[in-house]
């Protein structure tokens, strides 16, 4: 039974409102640093190791330090990175070729599972948490761009135009390979990730071009990616850039752009998802399709997103560049009046006539001036026509809705407990 969202959260959410040049020869370099105990960051019983460069060989983080990542960290082929329940990894400040960021290369392997007491918390080096927490005390969801983010690549199909099999992720220089990704494996495996929280990231990397939360290059479906919680992004919440990979219980708050973004033919299910925008995010979903000739489709389902009222930003969804997928069993709440879910162009308006784009339930709380629920569904297209969008949308009150998230399988994040989501 899904958890119902009390309308009073309509009125809460209204306050919510790649680049490392590498050598020849990169290592890493760990350094041990006592912490004075003055210092809430850290303490004689919280060492803080200093991680910069190419992890070459397998090792495990462990929560009775803090890690600092500094400029580009990255889980090299053949090599995993084990990161146990608990652990706390701070990413320093810096912008282009000095930001900071984990990036599990091609053939690397992530094995970070917390749990549901114990997550896995990524962060920046101006938050206060320190071992043992879960939160610190002195940022928010208003602070953003501290550090970078977590970017992992694997070797399954991705749509890139001319056909080729493989691309350079955003924001890595060409000729750093470890920022490669895409291949033809689709049940490859990067490892598993749950039970993180990914916090404050989105760093400057170029101009307009942010790091998202997690970016999900290539990753194919022999990877775990469950319970991730991406809070005050500067860029995207989650990207999936291609591949096979499947995603459950994901919680995007406050991000800057948007909160789930798909593109280059992603072909996984995205299943069990809740969106909070905050006073500058644009999208809850940004869609794209193939880039080549390759396609393939997505299925999104069991969504809960909610709006923000505040501000002239903020938006339903946006389908894209001949989007390719299923959208299904979506609840929407505190969105504006002029708030939509668009068809952007004549290639994904073809799409949607051909049976290539299709939506199953949508049930949304009309915004305060909207009468009819299938005006909030609007195809921008300039030379296709098409009928039936938003025929599949309900107009609902708070508390009758029958889909959306199961919100309480989310109630152990920041996101909830700090942000009083009531999960």
């Amino acid at each position: 039974m899904k958890k119902l969202i009390l309308i009073a959260l309509v009125a809460s959410t209204l306050v919510f409102t790649g680049c490392f040049k590498d050598d020849d020869t990169p290592i890493i370099i760990e350094e041990i640093t006592i912490i004075n105990n003055n210092n809430p960051n850290g303490g004689d019983d919280c060492p803080i190791i200093s991680v910069t460069g190419l992890i070459s060989e397998s090792t495990t983080w462990t929560p009775d330090n803090i890690y600092q990542l500094n400029q580009k960290v990255v889980v090299g082929d053949g090599v995993t990175l084990t990161i146990n329940p608990g652990t706390i990894i701070k990413g320093s400040a810096g912008t282009g070729s000095l930001a900071s960021a984990l990036i599990v290369a091609r053939g690397g392997t992530l094995n970070a599972q917390g749990t549901a007491d114990q997550p896995i918390i990524f962060t920046s080096t101006s938050d206060n948490i320190t071992c043992g927490q879960t939160a610190g005390t002195n940022l928010d969801q208003d602070d953003r761009g501290l550090w970078g983010g977590l970017i992992v690549l694997g070797n399954a199909p991705c749509s890139f135009s001319g056909d080729i099999t493989e691309a350079q992720i955003e924001g890595i220089p060409a000729d750093d390979t470890f920022g490669l990704y895409g291949g033809t494996d689709s049940e490859d495996s990067s490892g598993a990730i749950s039970y993180v929280s990914i916090r404050h990231g989105g760093a400057l990397i170029g101009e307009g071009n942010e790091i998202n939360g997690l970016t999900l290059g290539g990753v194919g479906s022999g990877t775990l990616i469950d319970n991730i919680e991406v809070v005050a992004n500067v860029d995207d919440g989650i990207e999936f850039f291609g591949g096979t990979v499947n995603a459950t219980n994901l919680l995007v708050w406050a991000q800057g752009d948007d909160a789930l973004d798909i593109d280059q033919a992603y072909s996984g299910t995205i299943d069990n998802a809740v969106v909070v925008l905050g006073d500058i995010s644009d999208h809850a979903f940004e869609i794209d399709g193939p880039e080549g000739t390759g396609n393939g489709a997505f299925t999104l389902r069991n969504a809960t997103i909610i709006g923000n009222t505040v501000t002239s930003n903020g938006e339903y969804a946006d389908y894209r560049s001949n989007a390719q997928g299923f959208t299904e069993n979506v609840f929407a709440f505190g969105f504006k009046d002029n708030s939509d879910v668009e068809l952007d162009n004549d290639g994904v308006a073809t799409n949607y006539n051909d049976g290539l784009l299709t939506f199953g339930t949508w049930e949304i709380i009309l915004p305060q001036g909207v009468t009819n629920v299938e005006d909030i569904f609007v195809n921008r297209a300039e030379n296709v026509t098409v009928t039936g969008f938003g025929s599949t949308a309900t107009a609902v009150t708070a508390g009758t809705e029958t889909v959306g998230a199961t919100t309480s399988n989310l109630s152990w994040t920041y996101a909830n407990i700090a942000g009083g989501l009531g999960f």
